[in-house]
């Protein structure tokens, strides 16, 4: 999934506690935004209709899940996230998973996103989760894993965006959260990037959160982030 231009590879996360407040973020950002992110804290807010409400009117939605769970379990969600609308859905990178995913998917618009590692976790993470890979070398062999299942694109972080490309090809979304605009706090996340940094090491699409919805005026702060993008 190769996007056309800049807008379209700018994803909001709404990572709100409200409809109502998510809803506002969408009215600030219309004719500048036109991709969102629903992850849990909205999923389980009511943000499961609003994704459909949103996908319905033309806009397009990333939804955020991370399935993992037995193949037949997974697959069976995946069909009805199919008959959502919605324009990507992710899930942990077990190459089971993402198998069933792929299968249950095929023949639709939903493009399977396999996570590979959180951009919140380092090789000390990854070591208490008893993983025997640093986040590196974790993240290029669950890439290869996505490409042999047939999945849509992968999430990783932007510093991992070169090397990732490499290894799907041109034509696979590479789906970058941890952005930061330039001077910006990271936040909860270790391994980031400015947007301009993300675009250059080839990721396709940027996922920003609170560096646009915690902005005192969003719509110029996704303006700006559109701009470091196009500069790249």
């Amino acid at each position: 999934m190769q996007p056309d231009t800049m807008r379209d590879r700018l994803i909001v996360g709404l990572d709100l506690p409200t409809v109502a407040e998510a809803e506002k973020v969408v009215r600030e950002l219309e004719g500048v935004v036109s991709f969102y992110k629903i992850g849990y804290q909205l999923a389980f807010a009511g943000g499961l209709d609003f994704a459909r409400e949103l996908a319905s009117g033309g806009t397009r939605v990333f939804l955020d899940m991370k399935l993992l769970d037995i193949d037949n379990t997974v697959a069976k969600g995946v069909e009805n996230i199919v008959r959502m609308g919605v324009s990507m859905l992710t899930l942990h990178a077990y190459p089971k998973a993402m198998r069933a995913s792929a299968e249950a998917a095929k023949g639709s618009g939903l493009c399977l996103l396999a996570v590979t590692v959180l951009t919140s976790m380092d090789e000390q993470d990854l070591n208490d989760a008893g993983y025997e890979y640093d986040p590196h070398t974790l993240v290029l062999r669950r890439s290869e894993q996505a490409v042999l299942a047939g999945m849509g694109g992968v999430v990783c972080s932007a510093g991992e965006a070169s090397a990732v490309r490499r290894i799907v090809g041109p034509d696979m979304a590479v789906v970058t959260p941890g952005i930061r605009p330039a001077g910006s706090a990271a936040g909860d996340q270790k391994r980031v990037m400015t947007p301009a940094e993300a675009i250059r090491a080839g990721a396709s699409h940027l996922v920003v959160a609170r560096p646009i919805i915690g902005a005192v005026d969003r719509k110029q702060a996704a303006q700006a982030i559109l701009a470091e993008m196009a500069a790249a």
